[in-house]
C-alpha cells in the first residue's frame, strides 16, 4: 500500500439499490500458495457476515485523534497488499502481531492519526479492522470511517490490506477466499455491485496490490458476484470504468511510494 494519502471530499454517491446474498457453494484449495482459486462445489456459502476482530481484539493503541465518520458510504474498494514477507506462520498470534505494526508504522512513522486502511487479511485468512469504528460503520451500512489508504480515494472506498507480496506469487487461497467473502460483505452491506472493486495501482503511481494479485481481481470480481447472486458486467459492454475514475480522482502522483513495514515492527 502507499504510506502517504491526503484526505479529500467527496460528494455523496448515490445509494445503489442493496442485493440480498444467496446460499452458494463453492470449494478453495487450502495449500498456501495455490493455483487460482475457484467457486466449485463443497463449500456453502451464508449471507452471514464473516467473522471480522475488532480493534480491541488485536490490541490495538487508541487513535491520537477522533477517527472521522463520514456521512456518506463508499463508492468502491480498493485491494492492497502490505508488501511484507510471504510467511508460513498462519496463527492468528502472527496476525496480530501484523495488525500491531502497521498501526505503529502509520502512527509513529507517518503520523497518521491510527491504521491507514479499514481491513486486513491476513495469509492465515484472519480478517481484522484497521481504522478504528470501521467495522461498526461497515455493520451500519451507510456510513464510512475517513481513512489514509489511497490518495484522492480516502472519502469514498473501503480499503482493505493482504498480507504479503504478491508481485511474483498468488496469496494463499484460504486467504483469497477471506477477501473475497469479506469484499461480498462490503458490497452487500453497501450495496456495491462487485464491478467495484479495483486495486491500488488504479488510482496512485504504486505496483501495489502486486502483478499477481492484481492479475486476480477480474476472477475476484466473478467470485464476489457469485456470492452476492448477482450478474456479472460483460467487459465488452464496460466504457472504461478504470479510465474513468481515475479521470474523477485528483490525479497519479508522479512519484512512486514505499510499500513495506520497517525491520524489527515483526519478527
Amino acid at each position: 500500500m502507499t504510506f502517504s494519502a491526503l484526505h479529500q471530499p467527496s460528494a455523496r454517491a448515490a445509494a445503489a439499490p442493496r442485493t440480498r446474498r444467496s446460499i452458494l457453494t463453492g470449494a478453495f484449495a487450502l495449500a498456501a500458495g495455490a493455483a487460482l482459486p475457484l467457486a466449485a462445489a463443497g463449500r456453502a456459502y451464508s449471507a452471514a457476515a464473516p467473522d471480522i476482530i475488532g480493534c480491541t481484539a488485536w490490541g490495538a493503541r487508541a487513535a491520537s485523534e477522533p477517527v472521522v465518520v463520514l456521512a456518506n458510504g463508499p463508492e468502491r474498494i480498493i485491494v492492497h497488499h502490505t508488501a511484507t514477507a510471504n510467511v508460513t506462520d498462519y496463527s492468528k498470534q502472527r496476525a496480530f502481531a501484523l495488525a500491531r505494526a502497521i498501526q505503529t508504522y502509520h502512527m509513529d512513522a507517518q503520523g497518521w492519526i491510527d491504521t491507514g486502511q479499514h481491513f486486513t487479511v491476513s495469509r492465515g485468512a484472519f480478517v481484522l479492522e484497521g481504522r478504528h469504528n470501521s467495522l461498526a460503520e461497515l455493520r451500519t451500512g451507510t456510513r464510512q470511517v475517513r481513512a489514509a489508504h489511497c490518495v484522492g480515494q480516502n472519502t469514498v472506498s473501503i480499503g482493505i490490506e493482504n498480507e504479503g507480496t504478491y508481485t511474483s506469487q498468488v496469496p494463499p487461497a484460504a486467504q483469497y477466499a477471506a477477501l473475497a467473502d469479506l469484499c461480498a460483505h462490503i458490497c452487500d452491506q453497501y450495496g456495491l455491485p462487485a464491478s467495484e472493486i479495483y486495486g491500488h495501482r488504479d488510482f496512485n503511481a504504486t505496483s501495489c496490490p502486486g502483478d499477481r494479485l492484481y492479475a486476480l481481481l477480474p476472477t475476484l470480481r466473478k467470485d464476489v458476484a457469485a456470492r452476492l447472486g448477482t450478474p456479472v458486467a460483460d467487459p465488452a459492454e464496460a466504457a472504461d470504468p478504470i479510465g474513468d475514475l481515475v479521470r474523477q480522482a485528483t490525479g497519479r502522483p508522479a512519484s512512486t511510494y514505499a510499500e513495506y513495514l520497517p525491520a524489527g515492527l515483526l519478527p
